[in-house]
């Protein structure tokens, strides 16, 4: 008799490999994987503008000869470096295995969206970020609320999601099951962002107070906020990044990771070109001003995340330090953001140039601290710039 069972296996880019890590994080497919997760995640969105923020191109030789330049573009990590003021490409890069047109994932450089998002719901006075995360969320669970909003926004809330990338086990990596970076184990049952987060509580015996002057960097904290946009505006995180996409004017697509209710992954979640890359950052440069006299955000909001008061996130090889507020890092005169594996967006504040850096780190952890200040180091150079 005809055997008609229908055979199926694990999706193999998907399954929990060595070092609990998905086939595509693995060091040695992490720089294809990088470059196809907009693709390998098993839900998302696919979002793109009506009309595309024209660039013009005047090269500034005086990037290209920076001695951070030379060496950070010259390492086997590199995939692109593009640099940019107003409506002006002053600088572009790419490594001889990337092109014009390709996406990457941003990782945390995700994070900043929230920024946008939240400015417009405190300058409309619609959420007092001194309150409880409680009062918006009723069902969270106790690791978030009795947690103020601006300690959320601040990485600056004491809980047991974890965050360590030299731990394989950690609630960050689990939380790729989630938003459909891996598949789950054969005893698991696939689950939403919202029954995930509300999951998450406090420690035994302590509070949610940080009483360290350092950030604890949790990416949870950015979807907890998330939440609580849509729960205040009652309207849909998707249609809020349209309004995003929109402004900004990108020309290709914003491909964003979901759980499997559609709930956008906006803690990590964002794969974009290098044109487009820029192009988020040109919409903080404007202080949220888009295309078609389409507004995103709020002015006032972005200019006091450079002043307001955060914690320490890391300290830099020439000893000064980068702070944590609002979503985003900052430090003198610039915001901005680093990514998981090696990306960093940075907005100059002052003199509006953007540097966007595009690279992949191939080592076990994906993580390294001199070469992460390294990084930033240049783009405060290029940033800091008045004469490009």
């Amino acid at each position: 008799m005809e055997d008609k069972t229908i055979y199926s296996e694990p999706n193999k880019t998907l399954v929990t490999q060595e070092d609990n890590k998905a086939l595509w994080n693995l060091p040695k497919y992490r720089r294809t994987g990088y470059r196809d997760l907009y693709k390998i995640n098993r839900y998302g969105l696919i979002l793109r503008s009506d009309h595309v923020l024209k660039l013009n191109k005047s090269e500034n030789s005086n990037i290209e000869n920076i001695a951070l330049v030379k060496d950070m573009t010259n390492q086997s990590s590199f995939c692109s470096l593009i640099v940019g003021k107003d409506q002006t490409i002053l600088f572009e890069k790419f490594a001889s295995d990337f092109h014009l047109s390709q996406p990457q994932t941003i990782m945390s450089i995700t994070k900043m969206f929230i920024n946008l998002l939240v400015g417009e719901l405190v300058e409309q006075n619609m959420i007092d970020l001194n309150q409880t995360v409680s009062k918006y969320l009723p069902n969270i669970g106790s690791g978030y609320a009795d947690a103020t909003i601006q300690n959320v926004l601040n990485m600056n809330v004491k809980n047991n999601y974890t965050e360590d990338y030299t731990d394989p086990f950690s609630s960050s990596f689990l939380q790729e099951k989630v938003g459909g970076w891996r598949i789950p184990d054969e005893d698991e049952e696939n689950t939403s962002q919202e029954n995930f987060l509300n999951s998450i509580e406090t420690i035994t015996g302590e509070t949610l107070e940080n009483n360290l002057d350092q950030a604890l960097y949790k990416s949870a904290n950015t979807d907890v906020i998330a939440m609580i946009i849509e729960n205040i505006t009652k309207i849909s995180l998707r249609d809020h990044l349209i309004r995003i996409v929109e402004a900004a004017g990108f020309e290709d697509a914003l491909y964003m990771a979901t759980d499997r209710v559609g709930m956008p992954w906006l803690s990590g979640g964002g794969c974009l070109t290098t044109r487009d890359f820029l192009r988020m950052g040109l919409l903080f440069s404007r202080r949220g001003k888009g295309i078609k006299n389409r507004y995103v955000g709020s002015k006032k909001f972005i200019e006091s995340t450079l002043k307001a008061d955060g914690p320490k996130y890391m300290r830099l090889l020439d000893k000064h330090f980068v702070f944590y507020a609002n979503q985003t890092m900052k430090s003198n005169n610039w915001i901005g953001h680093s990514g998981y594996g090696g990306q960093f967006l940075m907005i100059n504040l002052e003199t509006n140039v953007v540097a966007a850096f595009f690279s992949v780190l191939e080592t076990k952890s994906a993580t390294d601290e001199t070469y992460k200040s390294k990084m930033i180091l240049m783009l405060e150079e290029i940033t800091s710039k008045t004469n490009l």
